[in-house]
């Protein structure tokens, strides 16, 4: 699946998308994949209250499924201007 990383996600990471091959069957238990990765997944991982998460573009709750899901995108709250 494609993962995505926007903003400040992007930033902590080093990169914008990638492609992984996981056995996730939830976005937290991606998370927790990710996250084991390395000290810069673990830290853009680390507070997820400030983070959104959408599932072939559509906003999800970090307890959704992820069987048969083809991108998966990671995000700050947007805010008004």
């Amino acid at each position: 699946m494609d993962v995505l990383y926007f903003a400040w996600v992007r930033e902590r990471i080093g990169l914008p998308r990638e492609q992984i091959e996981t056995a996730a069957a939830t976005v937290m238990d991606l998370v927790e994949e990710l996250r084991a990765r390395e000290e810069r997944y673990a830290l853009a991982f680390s507070d997820l209250s400030s983070l959104r998460v959408a599932v072939d573009q559509e906003l999800v709750d970090f307890d959704a499924p992820l069987a048969g899901v083809r991108e998966v995108a990671f995000f700050p709250p947007m805010t008004g201007g």
